[in-house]
């Protein structure tokens, strides 16, 4: 028997998660979706991003840190010109244009990767993908614009579609659930059929759980631990977890490094079968999970 695949032929990830989705189709290009997850990395072109906000405000450094995020291995590369932290500022229109386009240009010709642009303003998506972004990455799931919905199924680019209580504004004030995972499961369901009837292939549709987005740190440590359950979506399952709150409170050192923590959940999530993992520590993260393949891990779930 090969290693890393049962006697039926498949891999272990395979026959726990027979609809776990193996291809993303993307603007131009289908992105395979080993049992690995991929690795998509964060270029914050903000300066109140709740982790490091203002390091790459300039659109120099932007580009510079998107670079450095693809030569440490990343997959992918997601650039966002508004923070989504909570009870963040919402950015004029021109001005979130102004910090990303030229970052999605410039990544787009000096890198092979697919750019993903992190937006949920139809016009911000739009420039970008003019500038040769693959992926439309909406924290609301599309809905936060009326015409995002159009521009997403026009332009055939992948969208990631995340599960969000209200708005960045709103989301934290006192959010609760009876069964988070119920929840979020049940939202994604409803909106991936919605926009699947609004004209969005099914092959070009990614979700996410909105990992602390209106969500107490025991709803995330729940979702986390149940992230297996939206393989039955049939869409790639989106996560992005990286140095978030959670972390710190399960550490109980709000002011502990997350990285660690980081490496510990993405390796969770890839028993899971999770397909990409949205993080700013790109190398550590990347080498943890190759390690991880390469020793077994995948093969023992």
């Amino acid at each position: 028997m090969l290693h890393g695949m049962t006697a039926s032929g498949k891999t272990p990830l395979q026959e726990r998660f027979p609809t776990r989705a193996t291809r993303w189709q993307l603007r131009t290009r289908w992105l395979d979706l080993p049992p690995r997850p991929l690795v998509m990395g964060i270029v914050n072109v903000t300066p109140d991003s709740f982790s490091d906000g203002g390091k790459f405000f300039d659109p120099a450094a932007a580009i510079e840190r998107g670079l450095k995020l693809a030569a440490d291995g990343a997959d992918i590369l997601d650039v966002g010109g508004e923070s989504t932290r909570p009870y963040s500022e919402v950015v004029p229109e021109a001005e979130e244009l102004r910090r990303v386009q030229g970052v999605v240009s410039a990544l787009c010709q000096r890198t092979k990767l697919p750019v993903s642009i992190d937006t949920s303003k139809a016009a911000v998506a739009q420039a970008a993908i003019d500038a040769g972004a693959q992926i439309v990455n909406d924290v609301t799931a599309l809905t936060g614009d009326p015409a995002m919905l159009e521009v997403v199924r026009r332009s055939g680019v992948g969208a990631i579609a995340m599960h969000l209580p209200g708005t960045p504004q709103t989301m934290n004030d006192n959010p609760q659930y009876a069964d988070v995972v119920t929840e979020v499961f049940d939202y994604l369901r409803a909106r991936r059929d919605d926009l699947l009837a609004a004209g969005i292939e099914p092959t070009r549709l990614a979700l996410d759980p909105g990992i602390g987005f209106g969500k107490l740190h025991p709803h995330s440590l729940a979702l986390l631990a149940h992230c297996d359950k939206f393989h039955e979506l049939g869409c790639p399952i989106v996560v992005g977890h990286s140095r978030k709150g959670f972390i710190g409170h399960v550490l109980s050192d709000k002011e502990a490094d997350r990285t660690a923590g980081t490496i510990g959940v993405a390796l969770s999530l890839a028993k899971q079968g999770v397909q990409i993992v949205r993080v700013h520590d790109v190398a550590p993260v990347r080498q943890a999970l190759l390690l991880f393949e390469a020793t077994g891990g995948l093969d023992s779930v």
